[in-house]
């Protein structure tokens, strides 16, 4: 077997609170924004049917897709100074928001996410 044909897969859960709507990962089959490259937490979550309002269609361009990321914060790409531009209008910030639109788990850790409170009628779990 040659080293082309390994297939380095990861996987790991991304849970969304409140609720604990929980998604186990593999990362050979994230869903894939236009670029090809791994997706968003918006893109898993949409993947998923758990729908997070984003009223920019995931594009950076607005913060209605605000998140706290609580754990596996470190794990999630760089923000930019775009997205940091954006949730600074966003309410309720902390030290781990991010826009769901934005942040890219690399699958090095189980993420949990919260939805905040003023944002939680715009989450809807999957059955």
């Amino acid at each position: 077997m040659s080293q082309d044909s390994l297939v380095d897969t990861k996987k790991f859960k991304l849970t969304f609170n409140p609720g604990g709507e929980s998604i186990e990962v593999n990362s050979s089959e994230f869903p894939f924004q236009r670029d090809g490259q791994p997706g968003s937490i918006l893109d898993i979550a949409l993947g998923h049917d758990i729908d997070i309002d984003h009223a920019c269609g995931g594009v950076n361009a607005c913060s209605t897709c605000h998140v706290h990321v609580v754990e596996g914060f470190d794990s999630c790409s760089e923000i930019t100074d775009q997205e940091e531009d954006m949730l600074d209008n966003a309410p309720g910030l902390t030290e781990h928001s991010r826009l769901a639109c934005q942040a890219v788990p690399d699958a090095s850790c189980n993420v949990v996410v919260e939805v905040p409170e003023w944002n939680r009628n715009h989450v809807s779990e999957s059955h």
